[in-house]
């Protein structure tokens, strides 16, 4: 056995994780948790919104406005 069946076996075990990796990120069993990982950061901005004053500046634990 010399270095190209190595490169070679390495190849195939590459190309064969790459196409198990892509067959478990489109596989319909993932959507919904992909679908709620996706709309994450909007939740997050509109909690932010909610937390700024009305000049913009952030509210503090201790403001009463």
């Amino acid at each position: 056995m010399d270095i190209n069946d190595i490169r070679g076996l390495a190849t195939l075990f590459a190309m064969i994780a790459f196409v198990m990796i892509a067959y478990w990120a489109y596989s319909g069993r993932n959507k919904k948790k992909f679908e709620d990982a996706a709309s994450m950061p909007f939740a997050d901005d509109a909690a932010h919104k909610n937390s700024q004053n009305s000049d913009g500046s952030e509210k503090n634990e201790g403001d009463t406005q």
